[in-house]
């Protein structure tokens, strides 16, 4: 009984931004800043069997998805949405994110993340990195950045990839779980969310201008095509390094889960844009919340589910990444996760009453 009460209390401490909290942060940032900036990894890699850092990392992450995985399973067993979506989120990062590459290049063929599409992925939609691939991988990545992703983020929402697919959001929602309740819930975070994941979107959107624009014509014009790669290299650092893994994946224990998908991601700011003019929605019961407050306290991204399910408002945010938890966690079934062309009967009744206001 004691031993239990002294894992009750640890537990609390690490998932309530206590002293060990703040420990495994620090053990995460340094371990991320190894990663990147020294190669301790490669002894590590090489002295069991692996070809590189990246390689040990990519089975580390692979390890921990699959881990949390299970144990998200196991957790909510009961929600058939839930379990499905976690054992996609499985079988995509074992598969697509990890054994397919590994296996290309075996054979000789390009070392191809499938499972990652650009924003996200800068290299897989700028041309230098782009134009050198198989015809075969330059269709996919076209077709899927250009056609794939607006289309299923329009029918389906962001949640198809955010939640379903990416890599960022397998780990937030499978190790990351026990964390996910210490999203910044305040608005001054949401203010800061708006302005900083559609920066970082423009700062996306101008570099691969400005990579196409030069690919080709560096000799014409040498400072350009200069400024160009340098601009690219401070991204690959401030965005991708510092941003995605040291700051996205470290601050776990004290920020939540989603500090990376919800403040700085292209492709969660691109998906989100498209998903408030499509057809994904959160349905709200009328006169059926109890104020309980739990839909926005386990709500990853911060949203305050809760003023929606009280004013009987069914709503679509941009930075929903539709993991189900606030349907899951409710008492009384207020919410639910939709698909529809056109607003319910209940819901029109709504905008129309708040229209004549």
């Amino acid at each position: 009984m004691i031993r239990q009460t002294a894992r009750d209390r640890i537990a609390h401490d690490l998932t309530h931004r206590g002293v060990s909290a703040w420990l495994l942060a620090g053990a995460i940032t340094a371990f991320y800043l190894a990663l990147y900036y020294t190669e301790f990894f490669t002894g590590v890699a090489k002295a069991v069997g692996l070809d590189s850092k990246w390689t040990l990392y990519g089975l580390l992450y692979t390890l921990a998805v699959v881990t949390g995985g299970v144990f998200m399973i196991r957790r909510y067993r009961h929600n058939r949405y839930q379990v499905v979506r976690t054992s996609v989120v499985m079988a995509v990062q074992t598969t697509l994110a990890f054994s397919v590459p590994q296996i290309l290049k075996m054979v000789h063929q390009p070392e191809y993340y499938f499972s990652y599409l650009w924003p996200l992925k800068l290299d897989y939609g700028t041309p230098g990195y782009l134009f050198h691939l198989p015809l075969g991988y330059i269709l996919y990545s076209v077709v899927g950045s250009l056609i794939l992703v607006p289309l299923a983020a329009a029918l389906f929402g962001k949640r198809w990839y955010c939640s379903w697919i990416c890599g960022c959001g397998g780990l937030a929602n499978t190790a990351g779980e026990p964390f996910r309740h210490l999203s910044n819930k305040s608005s001054a975070a949401w203010k800061f969310e708006k302005f900083s994941i559609h920066t970082v979107l423009g700062v996306c959107l101008l570099l691969t201008g400005l990579l196409f624009a030069t690919y080709g014509a560096g000799n014409r014009y040498p400072m350009l095509a200069k400024y160009t790669y340098e601009y690219q290299s401070w991204y690959g650092f401030i965005v991708v390094a510092m941003l995605s893994g040291i700051v996205g994946v470290g601050a776990y224990p004290i920020g939540g889960t989603r500090v990376w998908c919800r403040f700085f991601c292209p492709m969660a700011a691109l998906l989100g844009l498209t998903q408030k003019v499509g057809r994904y929605r959160i349905t709200v019961k009328d006169n059926m919340c109890i104020s309980c407050g739990m839909c926005s306290k386990y709500c990853e991204m911060g949203i305050d589910v809760r003023s929606y399910a009280q004013a009987n408002t069914s709503f679509t945010r941009a930075s929903c990444v539709g993991c189900g938890l606030c349907a899951e966690v409710c008492p009384r079934g207020v919410l639910r996760l939709e698909n529809v062309s056109r607003p319910a009967p209940q819901e029109r009744l709504v905008q129309i009453a708040a229209a004549g206001r």
